[in-house]
C-alpha cells in the first residue's frame, strides 16, 4: 500500500526561538477540504485542525533550537528538523497502521517536502508551495506552526518584555526595539541581524 508523508516547517524567518517541523500521513478517509497552508488559516481554525490531525493521522514533530540554527544555518536547521520529524513519525507508524487496518509490511512510503530542498530521508520529493496544494503537507504545516506558536507563548512568560506571545519571534518593529533596549534574549538567534 502506498502512503505519502508530508513535511513542512515553521519559523525560518524569526529572530528568536527554534525552527519547528512536522511530518504527517493522512488516513484515507479524512476529509481534507479544510487543510490549507497554516499561514492562511485563523488561529482558531488552526487549533481545531491541529486537534483533528493529532487524533486521526500518523504524525511526528521536532524542534531545532536557536543554538543549532546558529551553528548550521537556518536552511540546514529546517532540513534537520524535517528529518527528525520524519523519524519521530516512523516510531508511531506501526501502531497507527494497526489502528487503520493496514499491514505495516506492505507499505510503500514516499514523502513530499514543502520547498525546493529535501531533507536526508528516503524517497522524498521537494515541491514548491506544497503546503498550499498537497493535503498531507498542509497538515504538517499546521502541526509545525501550532507547536511553535505554543512554545513561543511559553517563552513569553519566561522572558517578559520581548513580546514573544504576540509576534512569535518574527522581526517586527516591536521585537527589534525590545532587543535593542533589553539586549538579546536567551533564545535569540545570534546569526540573524536585529
Amino acid at each position: 500500500m502506498k502512503l505519502c508523508a508530508g513535511l513542512d516547517e515553521a519559523g525560518r524567518g524569526p529572530l528568536a526561538g527554534p525552527v519547528s517541523a512536522a511530518c504527517v500521513i493522512l488516513p484515507s478517509d479524512l476529509d481534507t477540504s479544510d487543510l490549507k497552508d497554516s499561514k492562511v488559516l485563523s488561529e482558531k481554525k488552526r487549533e481545531k485542525l491541529f486537534s483533528l490531525i493529532c487524533e486521526t493521522c500518523c504524525w511526528g514533530h521536532a524542534f531545532v533550537d536557536h543554538t543549532e540554527i546558529d551553528a548550521v544555518n537556518i536552511l540546514n536547521a529546517s532540513l534537520l528538523a524535517m528529518k527528525r520529524a520524519y523519524e519521530d513519525m516512523l516510531l508511531k507508524l506501526p501502531q497507527w497502521c494497526v489502528a487503520q487496518g493496514i499491514l505495516f509490511e506492505d507499505i510503500e512510503l514516499t514523502a513530499i517536502a514543502d520547498g525546493n530542498k529535501v531533507p536526508d530521508i528516503p524517497d522524498c520529493t521537494a515541491v514548491v508551495k506544497a503546503d498550499a496544494t498537497v493535503p498531507c503537507v498542509s497538515a504538517a504545516s499546521i502541526i509545525a506552526k501550532v507547536k511553535r506558536d505554543r512554545l513561543m507563548v511559553e517563552y513569553d512568560a519566561l522572558y517578559p518584555g520581548y513580546g514573544y506571545a504576540q509576534h512569535k519571534g518574527y522581526p517586527t518593529k516591536a521585537h527589534k526595539e525590545a532587543c535593542r533596549k533589553l539586549g538579546p534574549s536567551p533564545i535569540q538567534r545570534h546569526s540573524f541581524t536585529y
